[in-house]
């Protein structure tokens, strides 16, 4: 009954009712996102989805139909979508695979370069969940316990999603430096 009162009120615009739903929801919306996500996101980011996920109820109050389960499938697309921007900017940043430190050689540096590329391009390729895997324990340093408890997937197929993602990889590089 509260929440469909609450819910009314942001329809017709009124702050203080949103505020309400954000002072009753927002420990709700973060443990969603910190268990769809893991350790692989910083509070500061999840309290960003969080954010997010409000701003998306109060932009789309009109077509929602229950408060809980609304705020509760957005947490879970805000934080997808969040992993999936973090995953991009860590794949863009310099030093993923190697130290490609002052010292090296030109050719080197570029070759470094193009395995960078050839990785950032491989890892977005991926399907989502292998991606999110991927991220999680490589650049996350989740365990696959963390991950297999959090994402409701068994541990031998999170392991498997692993040795297939690096299986994909190793190609993609091999392929690049037969170019």
């Amino acid at each position: 009954m509260i929440d469909e009162l609450l819910l009314r009120g942001i329809r017709r615009g009124r702050e203080h009712n949103l505020e309400q739903a954000i002072d009753k929801y927002t420990a709700y919306v973060c443990t969603i996102v910190r268990n769809a996500v893991g350790a692989a996101l910083a509070r500061e980011d999840v309290e960003e989805v969080a954010s997010d996920v409000f701003l998306a109820l109060w932009d789309n109050a009109g077509k929602v139909g229950k408060l809980k389960p609304y705020i509760a499938a957005t947490a879970r697309n805000k934080a997808r979508n969040k992993m999936r921007e973090v995953a991009e900017i860590l794949l863009l940043e310099e030093g993923m695979l190697a130290d490609s430190g002052g010292d090296g050689a030109p050719e080197d540096k570029a070759i470094l370069e193009d395995e960078r590329r050839a990785v950032k391009s491989a890892v977005l390729a991926m399907e989502d969940a292998d991606r999110e895997i991927f991220m999680r324990h490589y650049y996350g340093a989740q365990t696959v316990s963390a991950i297999s408890r959090e994402t409701g997937m068994k541990e031998a197929a999170v392991k498997q999603r692993l040795v297939r993602g690096r299986k994909k990889l190793r190609l993609v590089i091999e392929k690049e430096a037969v170019q």
